[in-house]
């Protein structure tokens, strides 16, 4: 469904030094260089797989995602969504693609956001039975009743993003570019987006890109990742597998009805962290089960608690390894 092979984008950006003989200069000399913001970037994506799209702010998801979407023209490669070539913007490729930014919006904030729908209903000539079949569908799932009828103004943040998603896929979309959707939503209502969006893709097979800082999206809506950091792919595969080959250990934290000896847990595992009454030990995946039962028999434990790794830690040390490969790869470039 999309295939990206050697994807750049670069921006040429003025530099000007700061005061008035700064800006006289940037007048009569202005001074350019080139920020690559996407750098030989490559990927295919299946019908109906989701997608997470991670990386620090100004890595180059955004633009990536706009490339995608054919609001931005690439600067080098291949770009094809759904057979299409996005920079083209034909009428036929638009129909079946929507592209939401958390940080934007859609709707008219001085209108009702039924009267916003019914603009986009003209626009994508959506007929009237298939336009109330479809509402419908996207009241239900996104519960939306009681706020078709407000306006935008003076709805809360959480009920925007829900109409602005139902705004976005009445002309029901097979491919989807979420860009941030849940950010600045309280705890309840990202589980209600997160909940919609694997619905959808479940009901219609859709395509879902999605980028969020919120790992917990990620996490509950795709078992594939892409991770770019300075405009290059770092990552891509299964988050389960980058989970266990970046994190070999589980966290078991033991909590004791008495101190312990240090000597008594040591053979345990790797120790972490020593609090009060309670430890916190590295454990190898496969002896964890192990270890909790020899603590329980051997130890006065009163809690177990088993965790992995965050894995907000994983792609952080991820990010932390591309930014080390791209600074030796100029070092060696220079050198």
């Amino acid at each position: 469904m999309i295939e990206v092979e050697g994807l750049a984008k670069v921006y040429r950006v003025h530099e000007k030094e700061a005061g008035l003989r700064g800006s006289i200069r940037a007048f009569v000399d202005r001074r350019y260089r080139d920020v690559r913001a996407v750098d030989d970037v490559s990927f295919h994506v299946a019908p109906g797989e989701v997608v997470g799209f991670l990386g620090p702010n100004g890595a180059g998801k955004t633009t990536t995602l706009k490339v995608l979407s054919g609001l931005l023209h690439p600067s080098a490669g291949r770009v094809r969504v759904a057979g299409f070539e996005p920079r083209r913007r034909q009428s036929a490729f638009l129909r079946g693609i929507t592209l939401v930014m958390g940080q934007k919006q859609q709707l008219s904030w001085d209108l009702a956001a039924v009267d916003s729908f019914l603009v986009n209903q003209a626009i994508y000539e959506i007929p009237d039975a298939v336009y109330r079949e479809r509402l419908g569908e996207l009241t239900e799932m996104l519960s939306l009743d009681g706020l078709l009828h407000k306006q935008v103004r003076k709805l809360s943040l959480g009920e925007r993003m829900k109409c602005e998603l139902a705004a976005a896929l009445l002309h029901r979309p097979q491919v989807l570019f979420l860009d941030e959707p849940t950010i600045g939503l309280d705890v309840t209502m990202q589980q209600q987006v997160r909940r919609f969006v694997a619905d959808y893709n479940a009901r219609h097979g859709a395509t879902v890109v999605l980028t969020s800082h919120y790992m917990a999206d990620v996490t509950a809506l795709a078992q594939r990742v892409l991770v770019i950091d300075h405009g290059r792919l770092v990552f891509d595969g299964d988050l389960k597998k980058l989970v266990e080959a970046r994190a070999p250990e589980r966290r078991v934290r033991l909590t004791f009805a008495e101190a312990v000896a240090p000597e008594r847990f040591a053979g345990l595992g790797r120790l972490h962290r020593v609090e009060g009454l309670e430890v916190e030990l590295g454990v190898p995946r496969a002896d964890v089960a192990r270890v909790a039962a020899r603590a329980l028999a051997e130890l006065p434990v009163v809690d177990v608690a088993i965790e992995d790794v965050p894995v907000e830690d994983i792609v952080a040390d991820l990010f932390a390894d591309g930014r080390r490969g791209a600074e030796e790869a100029r070092d060696g470039a220079h050198g």
